[in-house]
């Protein structure tokens, strides 16, 4: 048996095959044996609310709520694209909602769980918007809005961020080493599981004289990603659209 850990998806209207292969993947005999499956946020590419009423959201549900009704938890920490995903949707969807920076325990070891974006502290301007969409008084402020307005807004502020992401240094998209180092110390962890940088690998280091791993998911543009972990170790693989 084994935990399983996704990120990154990015569903969308605009690449369907993405979707079918979230839906196949979920419809597997590998999910639907799992110990649990872990989505660590962005799991599509802007969410404007619990109310939409738009056919991509239903499909998620049902994906997500027939893996859990198979008897699989399903565990959910939003990214910095589903952050307003809430409470609602989350029952639809059968999901046990996650705050970002908890520590699981997986087969005896302790692991910090984030979708990654706050370790990215180089990108100063990111965080500076970060601090002030995740305050309720915004996020009340933007979920009252008609739903086309929203959907506008949305679009909007993704074309923003890929104007933002093409004028940045690559280096400032990437986490931090000291922002990693002192979450992993806080939360008393040796090994750490997040996405959003899109950069899929195992990066194992010394931590305060002690062996670390950073694992890093990758992102559902071309294919799919997964990480497997399981009581002999773990295993990051893509998935063939095929």
């Amino acid at each position: 048996m084994a935990s399983l850990f996704i990120a990154d998806l990015h569903l969308d209207d605009s690449r369907p095959h993405i979707t079918e292969l979230f839906e196949r993947y979920l419809a597997s005999d590998e999910v639907r044996r799992a110990d649990a499956l872990y989505i660590l946020g962005d799991l599509v590419e802007a969410w404007v609310g619990d109310d939409d009423d738009a056919e991509l959201p239903q499909r998620i549900a049902a994906a997500t709520r027939a893996v859990r009704e198979a008897g699989v938890p399903v565990y959910f920490m939003v990214g910095n694209r589903d952050f307003l995903l809430g409470e609602d949707f989350a029952r639809r969807a059968g999901f046990e909602l996650l705050e970002d920076g908890t520590v699981h325990t997986l087969y005896g070891r302790p692991t910090l769980l984030m979708h990654g974006d706050i370790l990215c502290t180089a990108d100063v301007a990111y965080q500076t918007v970060r601090k002030q969409v995740r305050t309720p008084e915004w996020k009340a402020q933007i979920l009252a809005m008609p739903l086309e307005a929203r959907r506008a807004f949305a679009a909007k502020s993704r074309a923003e961020s890929r104007a933002h992401t093409g004028a940045s240094m690559e280096t400032i998209m990437d986490v931090d080493a000291g922002a990693v180092a002192e979450a992993m110390r806080k939360a008393g962890v040796t090994r750490l599981i997040h996405g959003h940088t899109h950069r899929p690998a195992i990066h194992r280091f010394d931590l305060d004289g002690r062996p670390a791993e950073r694992i890093v998911l990758g992102d559902w543009y071309e294919q799919g990603s997964v990480l497997r972990v399981d009581a002999d170790g773990t295993d990051l693989r893509g998935l063939p659209l095929g």
